[in-house]
């Protein structure tokens, strides 16, 4: 078999590494988790995506945040 395969260039770790994704270990509450794992078992889908959706809409929600801000000084500055 050692002369069939040659792993000297092997390494450890996942198989397969997916393009633009990061393995991270975090802490979560308890009761967050058990939230999203139920509402992956319940409508379908991985608990996982789920979270990284949650925290992409707040990360996207947040880009506008700094804009809406200038916009509505500037409107009351325009005003006076």
């Amino acid at each position: 078999m050692k002369a069939e395969y040659d792993f000297s260039q092997a390494r450890r770790g996942a198989v397969a590494i997916e393009p633009g994704k990061t393995r991270v270990t975090i802490r979560l509450d308890n009761d967050v988790l058990d939230w999203y794992r139920k509402q992956a078992q319940e409508h379908g889908g991985n608990y996982q995506t789920a979270i990284n959706a949650a925290l992409r809409e707040q990360m996207t929600a947040q880009n506008g945040a700094l804009e809406r801000v200038l916009r509505r000084v500037i409107r009351k500055e325009m005003l006076v």
